[in-house]
């Protein structure tokens, strides 16, 4: 499978890059959409190989049904890990009578879980939202990975990302070093709520070089509401979004893929 390469020198995925700097790292970050395509055919198989083809060290998913009368009851965060041969950790935001719906973390590489929680809510109506933290090991360097789905009021967006960077996790003694945040984040970059996180920890697809791409509607992207923020410990090299036929029908949004090389002695301007 293809992705778009936002360098203005591409180059191949199929080859890692060597950077005497650091270490590199491919990470996703994909809204499955509850492994419902827009076909209508319930497929987390699916989902598998669209992850399989971009080939990822690290991988983080939202919207996920696991035990769900819905998607027949299957566990379809382990079904995609599984396939991928991946570790994996799971939140369930939302739980009720053994069914839940949430957002996982996948690796090839070691990976601990550091804190996994809910975040704050706007409404009681509101669809509960949470975050997941990770800590992945890779060559003696380790990776901190945040991901989260945030809600859909910007009220409610604003108290979610005064969380996110607050003690428990973004500013969290433990998490240091090279730091990603990713998922969903439900607004687009003029919005409040980016403009907040963007001063913090930078849009990894804002770096020179590169030119931010759409990742929903799925078949004709209309805005960009999918992000990898990176800290000032990590280069990027390349981000794409996933194309072809099978990424454009598997979910409503398409993957990220963030190429990333993690070294704590890197200095970059803007953090």
């Amino acid at each position: 499978m293809a992705f778009t390469l936002l360098k203005s020198q591409q180059r191949s995925y199929s080859a890692r890059s060597e950077n005497n700097a650091g270490h590199a790292l491919r990470l996703v970050t994909y809204n499955v959409h509850s492994c419902l395509g827009l076909d209508g055919r319930l497929s987390p198989r699916r989902i598998a190989r669209v992850l399989a083809a971009l080939d990822p060290d690290v991988v983080a998913l939202q919207e996920l049904d696991v035990g769900r009368t819905r998607s027949g009851g299957v566990d379809q965060a382990h079904v995609i890990a599984e396939a991928l041969a991946m570790d994996l950790h799971f939140l369930p935001c939302l739980e009720i009578s053994g069914e839940k719906y949430g957002n996982a973390v996948l690796s090839r590489l070691p990976m601990q879980l550091m804190r996994a929680d809910s975040l704050p809510s706007f409404l009681p109506a509101c669809e509960p939202r949470g975050a997941l933290w990770v800590r992945i090991e890779q060559n003696g360097e380790v990776l901190n990975v945040i991901t989260t789905h945030l809600g859909l009021h910007p009220q409610e967006r604003q108290h979610q990302i005064d969380a996110l960077l607050g003690p428990d996790w973004l500013s969290h003694p433990e998490c240091q070093g090279p730091v990603v945040l990713c998922g969903d984040f439900n607004c687009g970059p003029r919005s409040a709520a980016y403009r907040r996180l963007s001063r913090v920890i930078r849009d990894a697809q804002r770096d020179p070089g590169l030119q931010p791409q759409r990742t929903w509607f799925s078949p004709w992207p209309l805005t960009r509401i999918d992000y990898v923020f990176v800290s000032g410990h990590i280069a990027v090299t390349n981000v794409g979004t996933a194309q072809g036929q099978l990424a454009r029908v598997a979910s409503d949004h398409l993957p990220v893929v963030a190429e990333l090389i993690l070294s704590r002695s890197l200095e970059l301007q803007g953090e």
